[in-house]
């Protein structure tokens, strides 16, 4: 078999996210960042306050790294406070 009959895929490249401004205009102060490795599904919710309004949450996605399997990269959405049920008096 020569070197020929091997194909390497293109990379898909990674959807572009909403940016911080865009996210804290819709409600949302905090992120949940969850481990890129299926495999692992370890997940944190954090504040988002260091991060510039300009800035994209898929900008930030490969500077994680996770403390449980020490992959690098993370899917990374916002965080919505839950919703609640039925009407206050």
């Amino acid at each position: 078999m020569g070197s020929d009959n091997w194909v390497v895929p293109a990379l898909t490249p990674r959807p572009r996210k909403i940016t911080f401004g865009e996210m804290r205009s819709s409600g949302s102060t905090g992120i949940l960042v969850y481990c890129g490795d299926y495999r692992c599904s370890h997940s944190i919710a954090m504040s988002a306050d260091q991060w510039g309004n300009d800035v994209r949450l898929s900008d930030i996605e490969s500077r994680f790294v996770c403390k449980d399997c020490g992959k690098r990269g993370a899917d990374i959405r916002p965080h919505f406070a839950a919703a609640s049920m039925g009407t206050s008096a």
